[in-house]
């Protein structure tokens, strides 16, 4: 499931997967590991393609162990998630 909010200057993107979440930087990756999300972040995204084509800068501990790295596609990220 994606959920895009339009704010003021850019988007809040997320996506959302059966075992974590894919999200732009918004989402607070220090928050998402104190309560075990498995979670990754992209930044300077503006559409959900953007997303998915863009590098993860940021994840949890809980989404390394599915086997998301830092540096991999959004959309490779998101293939754990699911």
């Amino acid at each position: 499931m994606g959920l895009r909010v339009d704010l003021k200057p850019a988007p809040l993107l997320l996506i959302i997967g059966e075992k974590g979440v894919l999200s732009c930087g918004f989402l607070n990756v220090d928050a998402a590991e104190k309560l075990g999300m498995a979670a990754a972040v992209v930044t300077g995204v503006r559409t959900f393609e953007d997303v998915l084509n863009a590098e993860v800068k940021g994840l949890t501990t809980e989404a390394e162990k599915l086997g998301v790295k830092a540096g991999q596609k959004g959309i490779e990220a998101l293939s754990n998630f699911v």
